[in-house]
């Protein structure tokens, strides 16, 4: 046997095709999140400005000028009215222009993200200084001190995705990627939404009681962390029965490498670049860590949006898995009836 012969045994055409894959994945990786990382710009993060009639215009207009569009600023009504938009997460953080000193005050909330409020606070600092004002920073939604850069919600998320692409990925690889027939579709279903529970409640005990990583209801974290995990397994488990082991390499693609770079988590996502910023809150790991952080810092506000977003990858996931089941059944059964009619022609 030449050494042509004992590489064409060694690799084969779809081994072959399947390292490709594996190679287009790990540069694909790579330029996802240094192309998401590697420079965080913050640009048009939605900023409160509270000042007296005759200068909020034109401070608006100001802050809107900055070099590289830093804020995207618009004019409160008052303090009170900038926390509750803070608190409802439509926006990032606030000045109060005292009317009568000279400090200023900027609202900020470290809940959700400590490097966005970092961020805000020096950007205003600058815009203050030409005017000779100084500026205090008052955190209206601090987050944990054992929540080290607000990202241990980032990092639950994380797990609860890993949990839910690789169940579902051992699922199918234990006795074929494409289920073969709708029965054993919703055993696969129905053994995804008990692990996604013990997923959700395990996470948010660990996340919690355990190291007291993050504040606010486990309980909520708990259906948030099975309702991530679930949505994660049955995509996976959706593209699995359509294309086969390649849909493994698919859901490392949607989850991985598209999912964990722009889902706000190392930097919130007005410091993304504009396509992370854009794909982020339409899929499961940017959808979960909003819905994380507004459960542990803001009241579980603001977290209609992702929750749809997650359900709907639940619900796509679910009804791909069943449906492809229920057409290679036909499938297999149009096949055995005509064999069979073929089988039976031949013997009369």
């Amino acid at each position: 046997m030449t050494f042509a012969d004992e590489v064409r045994n060694a690799v084969t055409a779809r081994a072959a095709l399947l390292v490709i894959g594996v190679l287009a994945l790990q540069l694909l990786f790579i330029a996802s999140y240094v192309g998401a990382l590697h420079r965080p710009d913050p640009t048009d993060i939605p900023f409160g400005v509270v000042a007296p009639r005759q200068v909020s215009g034109q401070l608006v207009t100001q802050l809107d000028g900055l070099p590289g569009g830093p804020l995207d600023p618009r004019a409160v009504s008052g303090e009170a009215e900038a926390r509750r938009q803070i608190q409802n997460r439509d926006i990032d953080g606030a000045l109060i222009v005292s009317p009568t000193g000279a400090t200023d005050t900027v609202l900020v909330a470290s809940g959700g993200g400590t490097v966005l409020a970092t961020s805000l606070t020096k950007i205003i600092k600058e815009a203050e200084a030409p005017r000779q004002r100084t500026v205090r920073t008052v955190d209206v939604a601090p987050s944990s001190p054992d929540d080290f850069d607000g990202l241990s919600s980032f990092y639950l998320v994380v797990g609860w995705c890993v949990g839910g692409y690789l169940c579902a990925s051992i699922l199918a690889i234990s006795a074929g990627t494409r289920p073969a027939n709708r029965q054993r579709a919703v055993i696969r279903t129905a053994v995804m939404a008990l692990y996604s529970i013990a997923g959700g409640i395990g996470g948010a005990v660990i996340i919690g009681p355990v190291l007291g990583a993050l504040p606010g209801s486990i309980w909520a974290l708990a259906g948030l962390g099975a309702l991530v995990v679930f949505a994660v397994g049955m995509i996976t488990l959706a593209l699995e029965a359509l294309t086969g082991i390649v849909g493994i390499g698919l859901a490392v693609l949607l989850i991985v490498i598209a999912g964990n770079p722009s889902a706000g988590g190392a930097f919130p996502l007005p410091m993304l670049p504009d396509f992370w910023r854009a794909i982020g809150p339409a899929l499961p790991p940017g959808a979960g860590t909003w819905v994380a952080r507004s459960i542990a810092y803001f009241r579980g506000n603001a977290v209609t949006g992702p929750l749809l977003v997650l359900s709907a990858w639940a619900v796509v996931g679910t009804a791909l898995t069943l449906l492809l089941s229920m057409r290679r059944r036909d499938t297999e059964e149009t096949r055995q009836a005509r064999a069979s009619s073929g089988g039976g022609s031949s013997l009369g």
